[in-house]
């Protein structure tokens, strides 16, 4: 006991005590400050949800049915991730004035904070490509060329050679793809919206489809000049072959017309 309180009374003991308090509190800190982050984080993806949910009923219930699962007016919802709901409703093609042949871009109608919520309840629904991040979309990083050649590959059937668009069948179109956000041209590519075919990561992989980003963004910019003079609106080499064909060769043979009867004047004056 003696030596106990002389222990108490050595002028580092309280120094001591201090350092164990302090190491005692971290460690019951670290071990359930993860826990309360994660609630929290849980907690306001469930109201996101709810709140999703009220902003479905008002808007899109009467085409996708009450719970997603689709109409005579409306394809099913579930499964196909908050991505397709980012791209349809964050450039306006939902919800629809009316049935067509195809959903026209048009102004947004909702919030992207209501769009969030919106997409948070429909992914819940089922799984299904989420929204990217500005990593994924930046043409940061990105090969260009390859961007492309797999564009040309892939797109340009439909899109044209540079993505000003191109007509389809029974009034259906591939839209340009100039001034449109790099996040929904990813999620394009993501979703197969409309006629488009789908290119998940297993299909084209998550740079490839960066690399295409980067090269609409490229060919699209104010800044980017044709090489090779006028573009001719960028149909591609079939079609302004054929134009430089048509009209060039026309232009030619109309010359050589005009001098062959200038000619023949002159002989005969």
């Amino acid at each position: 006991m003696k030596k106990l309180s002389a222990r108490r009374r050595h002028p580092l003991a309280a120094v001591v005590v201090l350092l164990f308090a302090l190491a005692v509190t971290g460690g019951l800190y670290a071990a359930f400050a993860p826990a309360e982050s994660a609630k929290a984080d849980d907690t306001a993806q469930s109201l996101a949800i709810e709140e999703g949910k009220k902003l479905y009923s008002v808007g899109c219930a009467s085409c996708h049915g009450t719970g997603g699962q689709g109409t005579s007016d409306g394809p099913s919802l579930v499964g196909v991730g908050a991505a397709a709901v980012d791209f349809q409703v964050a450039t306006g093609r939902m919800p629809l004035q009316q049935q067509g042949a195809q959903a026209p871009r048009k102004k947004a109608i909702y919030t992207q904070a209501e769009i969030d919520q919106l997409a948070a309840y429909i992914a819940s629904l089922g799984a299904g490509p989420s929204v990217p991040t500005k990593n994924q979309y930046s043409p940061d990083g990105a090969d260009i060329a390859k961007g492309g050649e797999l564009f040309r590959t892939n797109c340009a059937q439909c899109h044209n050679f540079v993505g000003k668009g191109g007509a389809l069948s029974n009034g259906k179109y591939a839209p340009s793809l100039e001034g449109v956000n790099p996040k929904h041209i990813y999620e394009a590519m993501q979703t197969g919206p409309q006629n488009m075919p789908s290119f998940p990561d297993t299909t084209m992989s998550e740079q490839n489809k960066k690399d295409i980003v980067a090269y609409l963004d490229t060919v699209n910019s104010d800044k980017t000049k044709s090489p090779g003079g006028l573009e001719l609106g960028g149909l591609g080499p079939v079609s302004e072959g054929l134009f430089a064909w048509v009209f060039g060769l026309g232009a030619l043979i109309a010359v050589a017309i005009w001098v062959a009867a200038h000619t023949a004047k002159a002989k005969k004056s």
